[in-house]
């Protein structure tokens, strides 16, 4: 009975050798194969290092390079998620299992990798953007400024980092990032955008219509929006004609909106263009003969042009048509300011 025991214990000594060496060689040649960039016959190859043997994570973690390259995401998560499992303090694994949750948008994922590998390339700015995408301003903002002092040519980070100021309600710290990001990154047009956005609402018109207009040539869409914003830009700037062409073109395709042409009259009103704001006040009794609104405009114009007498019957008539525009006097006010 002795012999017989030996016997299979040697016995199943060599078969395990033999599925070690059977695994090498699978491993071997997958690696061949792999540099040679022949990545689904390496592939296979791991894969079969694999079935000798289950336990050999390099080949798991070979495999899931490979799979990377064939751009088998899945496939890839697969093999690196079972090294983690056998060696939870593998931070090559842990990495891409970070950085694959990241681009899968599966943000809880990829920052509970991301601090489980606090030495690896990029985590600070794995941990900020996914803390941006759920929201967490204070903590994406901490994380976006030490991945920024690690890497400050990191153009996502930096406009990430930009958009959470904005997100924030912290404009003046959002600009030198957005300025910053859209200058390593010309092509980017809603970055432009927003950017040219944040200037108006600075009340920084030349640099609104200046980042408009670049937005613009780099194929951001002119839709109506964006036309309304680059026309009120360019009225504020002192672009008079370009202004009004845009806007007044918004009008005629949205004929109905009377509010464009009462703004436009008292945006221009307040850059003391008092002859061009009488016009749209004009259009505005044309179009409506009772707006009251309209006709006080039309008075406070008259008044900053000189003619107080009349300016001032015109406000009083609209006063009585309107009895709500009297706090208007009282506070010097135009009828929608």
């Amino acid at each position: 009975m002795k012999t017989i025991s030996i016997l299979i214990f040697s016995l199943i000594n060599l078969a395990a050798f033999a599925q070690t060496d059977s695994a090498q060689f699978y491993f071997k040649k997958g690696l061949e194969e792999k540099n040679a960039k022949r990545f689904l016959v390496a592939s296979k190859a791991f894969e079969k290092a694999i079935k000798f043997d289950a336990s050999y994570t390099q080949a798991y973690l070979e495999n899931g390079y490979t799979n990377l390259e064939m751009r088998k995401t899945d496939a890839a998560i697969i093999n690196f998620t079972k090294v983690y499992e056998l060696q939870p303090a593998n931070n090559a694994a842990i990495k891409e299992l970070m950085d694959l949750y990241f681009n899968y948008r599966q943000y809880n994922k990829a920052t509970e990798f991301a601090g489980k590998c606090k030495d690896c390339p990029g985590t600070q700015r794995i941990i900020g953007m996914s803390l941006y995408n759920q929201e967490d301003y204070p903590k994406a903002e901490k994380a976006l400024l030490t991945a920024l002092s690690q890497n400050p040519n990191d153009t996502e980070a930096t406009y990430t980092l930009a958009r959470t100021y904005l997100d924030m309600e912290e404009y003046r710290k959002a600009v030198p990032y957005y300025e910053k990001a859209v200058s390593m990154d010309k092509s980017k047009s809603l970055w432009m955008y927003e950017l040219g956005i944040l200037y108006f609402n600075l009340t920084n018109y030349k640099g609104a219509v200046g980042m408009l207009t670049s937005a613009a040539a780099s194929g951001y869409v002119q839709n109506n929006d964006f036309n309304e914003n680059l026309g009120y830009a360019m009225l504020y700037n002192g672009d008079y004609e370009k202004g009004e062409q845009l806007l007044f073109g918004i009008w005629e395709r949205k004929p109905g909106n009377k509010e464009i042409l009462r703004d436009m009259a008292e945006v221009l009103y307040q850059q003391k263009q008092y002859d061009r704001s009488l016009a749209y006040c004009q259009k505005l009794i044309d179009l409506e003969p009772g707006d009251a609104k309209a006709l006080y405009q039309a008075g406070l114009n008259f008044q900053k042009k000189g003619n107080k007498d009349l300016g001032q019957q015109m406000c009083d008539k609209a006063i009585y048509m309107d009895p709500s525009l009297a706090s208007l006097r009282r506070e010097k006010k135009m009828p929608g300011m």
